[in-house]
């Protein structure tokens, strides 16, 4: 936004007092004060209409989840990958179990996973 260090903000002070003179410097000063003043309080009261305008439904929402400079596409898809989907019952008892369990454990660590039939084909895509 507005990378100013401090040697710059020096040279902007010294430009304002010479070019708009030291008797007309405090009336500007207390005008950039009342500006500030008054965009703080609209900024408070847009955020306060916002919040009772949407409920308590979002009061908990993490915001910062949706910053896109928090996108990383490959956290994304090891998400992905790593979802737990239901397996279905592969037979009865013990065996059954251990079956279904090892089925889920290669399906977590599987690094594609296997089509069950042809891929979809849409004739409206292109």
């Amino acid at each position: 936004m507005i990378d100013i260090n401090g040697g710059e903000f020096i040279v902007l002070v010294v430009l304002a007092v010479l070019l708009i003179g030291p008797e007309r410097l405090p009336r500007y000063a207390a005008q950039l004060a009342v500006l500030v003043k008054r965009g703080k309080a609209l900024l408070q009261d847009a955020k306060t209409r916002v919040d009772e305008e949407l409920g308590d439904d979002f009061k908990d929402v993490d915001w910062s989840k949706l910053d896109p400079r928090q996108y990383d596409p490959r956290r994304i898809v090891r998400d992905a990958l790593l979802d737990d989907t239901p397996v279905p019952a592969g037979g009865a008892g013990a065996a059954g179990a251990a079956a279904g369990g090892a089925a889920a454990a290669a399906s977590r660590t599987a690094s594609a996973p296997r089509a069950t039939g042809p891929a979809p084909y849409d004739d409206e895509a292109t």
